[in-house]
């Protein structure tokens, strides 16, 4: 009696515990001065809140059933107190507020910075950190029919600006206005508010219905233009940073017109800046700004393709809880490991190029390992990544670095753009290199099938060279930092499929090109599916569409999924509820020729109609004996050995070998050098 009473009266005092917590984000990286605070627990008539010891309770009203909402603000820079008491409770919260242009986590801004904002209809920025006045205009779809010619015209934005017209808010609306309906049965006039502004240096866009004169939503209230859902879109391309970009990514207007709220930034554009840190960092600030302003989302839905791709799936394992769902297109894992097939195709194009015993074009196919050499061809340019001197054309010249004449500039490499992750060397200013080709027998399978001779094999891994520490094309192989090898792994520049990504629902799709040198290549997916499985023992939380069916709407299949995930009371672990709880017919499937539906699991080279009509290729790695998941940045070394060649060499053939590999060849069967696993999420970086 005296234990159950015990924790009976444990159980009511916890009960009537006040709690105190952020809504709009983390309490320790609160940005703009200003944080969504709920208060919940014993009755609340009588709370008194306090701000650094200032009352606030007037900002406080009735959120949800038994909880007060506040949206506290004039947050000083860095540490503040918010104290509430109610109920003879007390409940003390800790907010570190950091400047609306950031940064919270990803480290020092990269200087210099080029402001871009009057691209964005923003004017001219008014400070260095590329600030400048929020925007907000207003566009209707036109029941008329529109040409493309009147875009410019009309100037609306790029993805508003065929069928869209700039509304005059001080007017009566104009008589085509069309109409939509949203997913709450809705039938709404298809007026959008479209606000632009400046956060973490970056242009932010959101949009979603709403008519001039109505009720916006906000914390507290909803409007019918909002069904409760945000899409947030991140865009393509794979480029280095150091500017503020000129334009966010495309509204998804299929989405807004079905009541969905769309936002995106500048700096979540892979293209602009291909630093996943600050991508995941201006994420968390545009949503935190949204969910201040406009209320907490159901669900925060991921969309976007290829280097959109990379960030849904690299933000998700680095920065669990931002994104509750990822549609990623055209995918890709990560940066890091994208990076040396598609580098390694710049150096085989110059071997091939100089070969005494020159390859076919079957030859160069087969060491490339891809479905079509056109793919390797394309990516001949791509040495600019490496190449520290290869800055975007905003970059005023006199401040990109050049080895002779200005030492001292800006390196625009990948590696550099990542500087606050990797580090610097105190001496040069550069960061430490991670590509390495050291031990790659390229053409190895295409050797031991039979489809290059010895000759050809050796030369052309005796030709194969690599980079120097400014991208050069040079005869010696490239030797990747060991530290910064290490840190690319066990802070998760290297995506191995953890954090959220072995729970939260995944929706993976691509339109095939293999065979036709696209080079968004099926093996990626398949990738990122075994390093899923391998750390989660399954990936039933992710589906793979190969050539999805016209129609096809990722987000609004992710939107049910999550509700019906959401709906799900038990206790079974994320990636179990995810896969008990897909909607009907989303499973891994492929569209034939005809639209027909074929249902059947992914796989590298598994049996199946999938397969046969869209095969998974591989890249030049692959054929040097990378396993498909394709983790290995710098491979461990092992003696050359006569028996891991199928064709045969003689003496004077083996010799050359040993000389061409004089620390040996690698080994596969090991882990990589400064392979690790991933170490916490959430992770904040400074100098090193």
């Amino acid at each position: 009696m005296a234990a159950w009473l015990a924790m009976f009266l444990g159980n009511l005092f916890a009960a009537q515990q006040l709690d105190i917590r952020v809504l709009s984000g983390r309490p320790e990286m609160v940005s703009g001065g200003s944080a969504l605070v709920q208060l919940s627990g014993p009755p609340l008539d009588g709370v008194h809140v306090l701000l650094n010891g200032k009352d606030v309770t007037g900002a406080f009203r009735p959120g949800r059933p038994g909880t007060l909402m506040g949206r506290v603000e004039d947050l000083k820079l860095g540490a503040n107190v918010v104290e509430a008491k109610a109920g003879g409770s007390r409940a003390r919260l800790r907010l570190v507020n950091h400047p609306i242009a950031g940064p919270v986590f990803s480290g020092p801004h990269q200087q210099p910075f080029v402001c871009q904002t009057e691209f964005s209809g923003l004017g001219k920025a008014v400070d260095a950190d590329c600030n400048a006045p929020t925007r907000v205009e207003y566009f209707y779809k036109s029941t008329e029919k529109s040409r493309p010619a009147d875009a410019k015209k009309r100037q609306t934005p790029g993805d508003l600006a065929v069928g869209f017209k700039p509304l005059n808010t001080s007017a009566e609306l104009p008589p085509d206005v069309a109409t939509t309906t949203t997913t709450d049965g809705k039938r709404l006039k298809y007026i959008v508010r479209v606000e632009t502004g400046t956060i973490n240096r970056g242009v932010y866009r959101i949009a979603f219905l709403h008519e001039p004169g109505q009720p916006l939503p906000d914390p507290w209230t909803s409007i019918p233009g909002w069904n409760g859902r945000l899409v947030y879109s991140f865009g393509g391309g794979c480029r280095t940073g150091f500017r503020q970009g000129q334009a966010p990514p495309a509204v998804d207007l299929n989405a807004v017109s079905a009541g969905y709220a769309a936002a995106g930034s500048t700096l979540d554009i892979l293209g602009t800046n291909a630093d996943d840190v600050i991508n995941a960092e201006t994420l968390m600030m545009v949503k935190e700004h949204f969910i201040k302003n406009f209320g907490v989302p159901v669900h925060t839905i991921g969309t976007g393709g290829s280097g959109g791709a990379i960030q849904q799936y690299t933000i998700a394992q680095n920065y669990p809880g931002l994104l509750d769902g990822i549609t990623p297109g055209s995918s890709f894992p990560d940066v890091a490991t994208i990076l040396e097939p598609i580098l390694d195709c710049a150096i085989l194009a110059r071997a091939f190029d100089g070969m005494s015993q020159p390859l076919t074009a079957d030859q160069r196919l087969a060491v490339s390992g891809y479905g079509s050499w056109g793919l390797c061809e394309s990516r001949k340019t791509s040495p600019q990544w490496v190449e520290a001197g290869a800055c975007d054309a905003s970059m005023p010249k006199d401040k990109i670095y050049n080895a002779t004449t200005n030492p001292k500039g800006v390196r625009c490499s990948l590696q550099d753009n990542q500087a606050n992750v990797y580090g610097r060397d105190p001496k040069t200013g550069a960061a430490p290199q991670i590509f390495d080709n050291v031990g790659v027998q390229y053409g190895l399978s295409a050797f031991n099938e039979g489809k290059i001779g010895a000759d050809q094999f050796l030369e052309l891994n005796q030709r194969i060279g690599g980079f120097d520490g400014d991208g050069n094309l040079v005869p010696a192989r490239s030797t990747g930092d060991r530290r910064a090898l290490r840190i690319a792994y066990e802070t998760g520049r290297v995506n191995a499929g953890g954090g959220s990504l072995g729970g939260i629902p995944i929706i993976d799709y691509r339109h095939y090109g293999d065979r036709d040198g696209n080079p968004h290549d099926r093996v990626r997916s398949v990738q990122m599916r075994l390093r899923i499985e391998r750390l989660s023992g399954s990936a039933a939380n992710q589906v793979l569409v190969i050539n999805p069916e016209r129609g096809f709407d990722p987000v609004r299949l992710m939107d049910r999924w999550l509700d019906r995930i959401a709906a799900d009371n038990s206790t079974e672990n994320p990636q179990r509820k995810a896969a008990r709880n897909k909607p009907e017919g989303l499973e891994d499937y492929c569209t034939g020729p005809n639209d027909e539906k074929i249902a059947e699991p992914a796989s590298y080279k598994g049996p199946g109609r999938c397969n046969e009509l869209y095969p998974a290729f591989g890249d030049p790695r692959i054929v040097a004996g990378e396993p498909v998941i394709g983790e290995v940045l710098k491979c461990a070394l092992k003696p050359v050995d006569a028996k891991d060649y199928k064709q045969p060499l003689n003496d004077a053939q083996l010799a050359r070998l040993k000389t061409i590999f004089p620390a040996g060849t690698c080994d596969f069967s090991r882990p990589g050098v400064g392979q690790a696993t991933l170490g916490q999420t959430w992770k904040t970086y400074g100098d090193r």
